[in-house]
């Protein structure tokens, strides 16, 4: 049966790495014998720019037939005095609550080929593999109400609603411990229940989760302290579970441990394993059209998808172990690059990984039979695992 997968390129460099990741999935699946169907369509932007809405009725329905979604990025400085429902962001956003993507998983892996790319001492970053699981269709980002109103002086104020049901979090405490157990078996949660009573809420329901997970080890972190500890002792988590603002704060300061954002994969999922990948890097309008983007995010998401939507771990592996090949002869876009040191653009990063992929997995296929060679998982999860 084919893989029906919906690719949204979006805004800036999200169709730069996105066709990178789909010249490495093209050849997984011809190296893998795997039917795979790839459906395109505009999001963001530039569908705003080509149907007056960033997401067109025909995206949202390819969305919702697809096995899995693989997406760029979305935005773009020209957007941002639209109104708030027709903005690139508001698109994501309701794909996330359309398909009820709750569970977004954020690998964060200092590859040692990359020591020399991040600002942090090697023995604080050396060994670091964690992952963030953040909620993703609840919080501020939904909550209402929402919105600027006029005071009775003619001022304004602004109102967001921090709002969590007892259903929410208990799944995605379940997918945190699910995922925890996969892995070292700890998993943090990271809330602020000393000042906020949706976050009181929110580690009552996550200890009483753990205990259905005695073999997990839990521990509870203000989001303050967790940030300070991300950076101080990142080697000390596993998995964090969080909330949707904290969420999306932590995993763009976990982006430095490894060097740049531009290495960092995510999935999306929901509770049947229908999943939506991307990089976290956004769509960085000041570089976009000059082939200097990092792609490697884009080509790990695929990896992502594979394994945590479709269960074709060795070919997921086989991605890994190409881009980790490809970073161990020396090849750099510039965000990774150190000072004066030589760089490729995204295109040819793309190709080094395909070139990467298919040397090894030719070489594997005469050795092993057909297994897969890889550098091992940068993400396992349970939650809707097909």
């Amino acid at each position: 049966m084919s893989m029906k997968i919906a690719v949204l390129p979006g805004d800036g460099i999200g169709p730069e790495v996105t066709r990178q990741g789909i010249k490495v999935l093209r050849a997984v699946a011809e190296r893998y014998g795997l039917a795979i169907e790839l459906n395109e369509a505009l999001i963001g932007g530039c569908a705003y720019e080509a149907h007056g809405h960033p997401l067109p009725a025909d995206t949202l329905t390819l969305a919702r037939d697809a096995d899995a979604i693989l997406f760029g990025a979305e935005g773009g400085f020209q957007y941002e005095a639209l109104p708030r429902d027709l903005r690139p962001g508001d698109a994501l956003l309701t794909l996330r609550r359309e398909l009820d993507l709750f569970a977004n998983f954020r690998p964060v892996v200092a590859w040692p080929e990359l020591a020399d790319a991040t600002t942090f001492k090697p023995e604080i970053v050396d060994g670091v593999d964690l992952v963030i699981l953040r909620e993703l269709t609840s919080d501020l980002y939904f909550g209402e109400p929402r919105g600027i109103e006029i005071l009775p002086d003619g001022s304004r104020r602004g109102i967001n609603t921090m709002s969590y049901t007892e259903a929410e979090i208990r799944r995605i405490a379940h997918a945190g411990f699910r995922a925890a157990r996969a892995r070292h078996g700890k998993l943090c949660s990271v809330d602020k229940a000393n000042v906020l009573e949706t976050m009181e809420l929110w580690r009552e329901i996550v200890t009483d989760v753990g205990s259905e997970y005695p073999d997990v080890e839990l521990s509870h972190l203000y989001i303050d302290a967790a940030a300070m500890a991300l950076v101080r002792k990142p080697k000390a988590f596993d998995v964090i579970v969080t909330a949707n603002l904290f969420g999306d704060i932590l995993s763009d300061e976990a982006s430095m441990l490894v060097g740049s954002i531009g290495m960092l994969p995510s999935a999306s999922l929901n509770a049947s394993g229908k999943g939506l990948f991307e990089p976290v890097h956004g769509c960085a309008p000041d570089i976009a059209g000059q082939n200097i983007a990092n792609p490697l995010a884009a080509i790990l998401s695929v990896a992502m998808m594979l394994r945590m939507s479709f269960g074709h771990e060795d070919a997921a592996s086989a991605v890994e172990g190409a881009v980790r090949k490809t970073l161990a002869e020396g090849y750099r876009t510039s965000d990774i690059a150190r000072s004066g040191e030589a760089t490729i653009g995204t295109e040819e990063m793309g190709d080094r990984v395909l070139g990467a992929f298919v040397a090894e997995l030719d070489l594997a296929l005469v050795e092993h039979e057909g297994t897969g060679a890889g550098s091992g998982s940068i993400c396992r999860s349970s939650v809707g695992s097909r």
